[in-house]
């Protein structure tokens, strides 16, 4: 999709992913630390993820691998935690899960980065899994994809400099405009996934086709209308990157389609 032209050259560039993710996490919750703990996590297909967190890092087991790398925790809810691994064991790759420690239910997100771009594919590409944590017996609802937030249309605020509108259009894609940063006047229409983890939580993750990156959000929509995500992409140097985001949801409104329904 090529944006319109227009008679301002700053917005006829298209931003690449480090620029436009500089400072994205202003507004994001604080980091929390999971030294001490350790989860084993039972996948749905079968396989297993084990986590033994420090002060710093997480050493893990899974998808046939394992390694020790830098983590970043957010307690989102007092009882959901979101966690990201950007893996420096294996480049090009990240490891996002949240996990309850009141349901014991959790989701697995891994994002990796192509070898090379395919025309009409994103480069950056997500595998998902519902999974269950060793700490209890599970409980409620098994995180699953929904399509709760077809026709909801909401504002984002992650800094001063960084507020876009996504409007959600089925269950596979998402509209998005910049309102306020670099890419202010850009937007798209790119692919996404959402999953309900629980009351008023959305995993929300999106895949751009016009730059190598792809993000992983928790969007907490019953509690506190705050959002917790990551990026990884390629930056302007080519180089793969990972990057922290998170802030405010303003809801603006929601639509229901009166005949046909969105896929």
């Amino acid at each position: 999709m090529t944006p319109p032209a227009s008679t301002d050259p700053a917005l006829d560039e298209w931003r690449t992913y480090d620029e436009f993710a500089a400072g994205i996490d202003t507004y994001r919750l604080p980091n929390a630390s999971l030294s001490g703990t350790a989860l084993t996590l039972s996948l749905d297909d079968g396989s297993t993820l084990a986590l033994t967190f420090d002060a710093v890092a997480v050493t893990w087991s899974g998808f046939g691998t394992t390694g020790t790398d830098p983590y970043d925790a957010v307690a989102v809810r007092e009882d959901v935690v979101f966690v990201n691994i950007p893996l420096e064991s294996r480049e090009r790759e990240a490891i996002t899960v949240v996990y309850s420690t009141s349901t014991h239910r959790a989701t697995v997100v891994r994002s990796r980065i192509a070898a090379e771009a395919t025309e009409g594919t994103p480069q950056v590409g997500q595998e998902f899994w519902a999974a269950t944590t060793d700490a209890g017996e599970p409980t409620g609802e098994v995180p699953g994809p929904s399509r709760d937030l077809i026709g909801k249309r909401n504002v984002y605020r992650y800094s001063p400099e960084h507020l876009y509108e996504h409007v959600y259009v089925s269950s596979t894609r998402y509209a998005w405009q910049c309102l306020e940063g670099v890419q202010r006047g850009h937007g798209d229409m790119d692919l996404s996934t959402v999953w309900k983890f629980a009351d008023g939580l959305y995993l929300f993750c999106f895949r751009e086709f016009r730059i190598a990156v792809a993000s992983v959000w928790l969007h907490d929509l019953g509690y506190q209308l705050m959002t917790t995500g990551i990026f990884l992409g390629l930056n302007g140097d080519g180089d793969a990157e990972h990057s922290r985001g998170g802030g405010h949801i303003y809801p603006l409104g929601s639509v229901d389609y009166p005949d046909a329904q969105p896929v």
